[in-house]
């Protein structure tokens, strides 16, 4: 049975990262989405987008990679487009710099930072649909970093939204035919409200957990920071119960 894998936000934290991975035994007909918020805050960010770029060469299975309000700022930074460049420094952009071995030597981060890592943040997706394979557990889903503007069409989206809504988005049902999964927001356990929203950014670089999502079983597989133990949760039945 092909299983699709949803992993929230990592920012940084490569150890924690390789032991989930290492868990979920990915088979060729599995895809894995990542929400992206790879990068800053944590020590590894060097580090995870290499873990990334590993896995991707290793076609293991279907990836997909979405940009984060963090690689956005990145990339603004770094001159590519994105925005709020000059909030990347206060919004852990220092760590990420440093891994790279660049701070606070800033005019050397043009030479030291990968051109394969400058085409993977330039690549990154804004959003993932997909089928729900069992129409009883829920609607379709829709993977997105930060959430939706519960007040427009899927086609009215814009960036700013996908990338930064919060409460506007987490706070009320909208009218979408999906079940939005969404990291940015970071909460000490997976916040259900089905059939609208599954939240699964569970802070680890504050010290909680990197959540991952089954979405065809409905498996939680968590690492907890400072951590190799994946922990791992059947959610069915509290799915049935709307959350």
């Amino acid at each position: 049975m092909a299983r699709l894998f949803i992993v929230g936000d990592i920012h940084a934290c490569p150890a924690e990262l390789e032991a989930l991975l290492g868990t979920l035994a990915l088979e060729a007909a599995d895809h894995l989405v990542f929400l992206g918020d790879y990068i800053d805050r944590g020590p590894g960010a060097r580090e995870v987008i290499d873990l990334l770029l590993a896995l991707r060469a290793d076609q293991v299975c279907g990836l997909t990679f979405l940009r984060g309000n963090h690689e956005d700022m990145f990339l603004d930074f770094l001159g590519y487009g994105g925005g709020y460049g000059e909030a990347f420094l206060m919004n852990g952009g220092i760590q990420t710099l440093d891994s790279y071995g660049c701070w606070p030597n800033v005019m050397a981060l043009p030479a030291r930072i990968p051109e394969t890592h400058i085409a993977f943040l330039r690549g990154l997706g804004l959003s993932f649909s997909g089928r729900e394979p069992d129409h009883d557990l829920g609607h379709d889903i829709l993977c997105v970093h930060a959430g939706i503007d519960p007040q427009r069409p899927l086609a009215d989206q814009g960036v700013e939204h996908l990338l930064w809504i919060r409460h506007e988005f987490i706070d009320k049902p909208h009218s979408l035919p999906y079940t939005v999964v969404y990291g940015h927001t970071p909460q000490p356990e997976l916040r259900f409200h089905l059939p609208y929203k599954v939240g699964i950014d569970t802070g680890l670089v504050y010290g909680g957990r990197l959540s991952c999502l089954e979405w065809t079983t409905k498996t939680v597989y968590q690492v907890a920071k400072g951590s190799r133990q994946v922990r791992v949760v059947d959610v069915g039945r509290q799915w049935l119960r709307g959350g």
